[in-house]
């Protein structure tokens, strides 16, 4: 049970350090941090562990998290907001696999130690993010549009986890699809590749329930760039 002691750790400290990033910066800070975690979880997404018996990519947690700071823009500063923050997530990701590509191109010197490491993680990476930045767009404009949805039918502060949930449910369905399809059918043998779509979208799923009461302590939040306002 390490990696899974690990994993719901990892998944409270991410949830907690999005906070604090909309705390000290406002708005500002979600739109870092969903760049910042685009990234990164198209990084981890390349290593598979075992969760739960099954088998499971990571990036999940950081991926989850992007969807949740949507949702806040959302929820405090509406679609728009929100929508420009996927547009951020989305130049940030396709920016990093272009530059990274370039790097590979450079023949290294004799003494270097890198390439190799480098070729690994970013060799792979062109399917990973064309996956991503498919299902990134995709799903994450769809978010959008299903939040606001339903927050025209449950739009008390109760219904808050009705919102975050339900919008969640359905945009990271088709997500994990489409991801999952692009990135890895054919890479892995076809019952890994069901194992990983899965568990990936039931961890998502996980992810979303334990941002919830997160998605509460955002909306009570006052950053401190808006205070006195």
């Amino acid at each position: 049970m390490f990696n899974e002691g690990i994993w719901i750790l990892f998944a409270i400290i991410n949830f907690i350090i999005v906070l604090l990033f909309y705390k000290g910066f406002g708005k500002m800070g979600l739109f870092v941090w969903i760049g910042f975690a685009t990234v990164a979880a198209n990084l981890q997404v390349v290593k598979t562990v075992e969760l739960f018996g099954l088998t499971a990519t990571l990036g999940n947690i950081l991926y989850g998290s992007v969807f949740f700071a949507t949702d806040v823009l959302n929820e405090k500063y509406g679609q728009n907001e929100a929508r420009k923050a996927v547009w951020i997530g989305f130049a940030t990701l396709l920016t990093l696999t272009v530059v990274m590509q370039e790097a590979l191109l450079f023949h290294p010197a004799p003494s270097d130690i890198s390439q190799t490491s480098l070729e690994t993680i970013f060799g792979f990476m062109p399917r990973v993010a064309l996956g991503s930045l498919a299902a990134y767009i995709i799903s994450q404009m769809l978010d959008v549009y299903v939040y606001s949805f339903i927050r025209r039918i449950f739009p008390s502060d109760g219904a808050l986890w009705v919102r975050n949930a339900g919008s969640t449910m359905i945009s990271q369905l088709l997500d994990t699809l489409i991801f999952t399809t692009i990135a890895f059918l054919g890479t892995y043998p076809f019952h890994v590749w069901i194992e990983i779509f899965i568990t990936t979208y039931v961890i998502k799923f996980i992810v979303a329930a334990i941002a919830t009461p997160y998605a509460y302590a955002a909306k009570r939040m006052v950053p401190l760039d808006e205070r006195g306002k």
